[in-house]
């Protein structure tokens, strides 16, 4: 008899980058599809839970959403163990962050002994503010390149991209795997 229940896997990723570059609006955005805007309240650390279902595949998400980390910054517990990727947030609107998310990377890879095949995804985020611009998309794409992972820039306010965020860093995960037996689209994700 074959079974028609789908499959349940579970996936935890953290969500990594500087103060207030909004890796919380990210996660909300994307859990809830709600935008808190207002004063910056920074994060501790909170987790997330949500469900993304592809074809007969349910992966049950824990996302770990961190403090804001500088290059002194160590991983907690709960966000470097048992963690299947990261999203690796700067904001398109502060070159500091952009110049710290490369530390943050060094820093995890080396946590991690040095492992080049850690799934991650580097997000630039804020892309509505593009009239305070300080990174082009160009060196978003070239430091992503260097990494060997890809690269999206998103708008938590206005939802762009928020989804393909965490539909493109699962896919890294499971590219070593046939769990999506797939070749094609992040788009074919679908929320629960």
């Amino acid at each position: 008899m074959v079974r028609n229940d789908p499959l349940l896997v579970n996936r935890k990723i953290a969500v990594l980058g500087f103060r207030a570059v909004g890796k919380t609006s990210l996660t909300t955005n994307f859990v809830s599809g709600t935008f808190a805007s207002g004063r910056y309240d920074p994060t501790i650390e909170n987790t997330y839970h949500k469900t993304i279902r592809f074809r007969r595949v349910h992966f049950a998400t824990d996302i770990i959403d961190t403090a804001g980390m500088d290059e002194y910054s160590r991983l907690s517990r709960n966000a470097s163990v048992g963690v299947h990727g990261y999203v690796m947030v700067y904001s398109i609107n502060s070159l500091q962050s952009f110049k710290k998310i490369s530390q943050i990377n060094t820093t995890l890879l080396n946590m991690l002994g040095d492992a080049p095949d850690v799934p991650r995804i580097l997000v630039g985020s804020m892309n509505d503010l593009t009239a305070d611009r300080q990174v082009t998309s160009s060196q978003g794409q070239e430091l992503a390149d260097s990494w060997g992972v890809p690269f999206i820039e998103c708008s938590s306010k206005n939802g762009d991209n928020v989804r393909d965020v965490f539909h493109s860093l699962l896919k890294e995960i499971e590219k070593d795997g046939d769990l999506l037996g797939y070749e094609g689209e992040v788009g074919g994700c679908h929320i629960l």
